[in-house]
């Protein structure tokens, strides 16, 4: 499989080609640009969130906890005061970067659920609903959030199964195929949760006519 640099440079290189088009398109302005770019970077490495390697799984949930703390910031403000708010806020990090990360670590299974088209739409949409729902983006920016994401999960499953197939040796490695799959075929229950996890954003969602509109524009500068 590719490792971390690997993934890291190839996402964020598509991450600059897309939030640049798009700029160029007009479908985003150059401050929209950025974050779009960041989100395919953290989709380039997110599906290593199982990883054992320590690089990959540092950095993912780094960002987390930051997100965490974002979304708790804005939930929390209207009821704490200042200290409470920070005390809260720090708390959320601790225990989403120094907690949820070895328990996530122990339970888990490198190229598991989590290297699954299943797993990158259930992250892309939860990306949507968030950026609509707590950061109040508009419909058509918040669906581009979340596909930034999911095409930064797909290159990095994609890389995965390239460094599978040996062409010096012309021989597929016995890894193939276990990166770019619609859902975890070992583990049908826990892909039944995460389809079940992705139906109940469905009411968090952005309006679907939004989604449309985007992908219509994606396929004109496509074309």
């Amino acid at each position: 499989m590719a490792d971390f640099r690997t993934h890291i440079s190839a996402a964020a290189g598509g991450g600059v080609l897309l939030a640049l088009a798009g700029w160029q398109a007009e479908l985003w302005t150059p401050g929209q640009a950025l974050p779009l770019a960041v989100m395919v970077a953290f989709g380039g490495v997110l599906p290593d969130i199982d990883s054992d390697h320590s690089h990959a799984v540092r950095l993912i949930f780094s960002v987390m906890a930051v997100l965490v703390v974002v979304a708790g910031a804005l939930l929390l403000s209207p009821w704490l005061n200042l200290g409470a708010l920070l005390v809260a806020c720090g708390g959320l990090y601790v225990g989403v970067r120094y907690v949820l990360s070895p328990l996530f670590k122990h339970f888990s299974v490198h190229r598991g659920i989590w290297h699954s088209l299943l797993a990158a739409g259930l992250c892309g949409l939860a990306t949507s609903a968030g950026s609509y729902r707590l950061l109040e983006l508009e419909a058509g920016l918040a669906w581009a959030q979340g596909l930034a994401l999911v095409l930064g999960c797909c290159i990095h499953l994609l890389l995965d199964e390239l460094y599978s197939v040996d062409l010096t040796g012309a021989r597929i490695k016995r890894s193939f195929g276990s990166a770019f799959k619609l859902f975890a075929y070992r583990e049908p229950l826990n892909s039944g949760v995460m389809l079940l996890l992705a139906v109940a954003l469905t009411p968090w969602l952005p309006p679907w006519g939004s989604l449309g509109e985007l992908l219509a524009q994606g396929s004109t500068l496509w074309r």
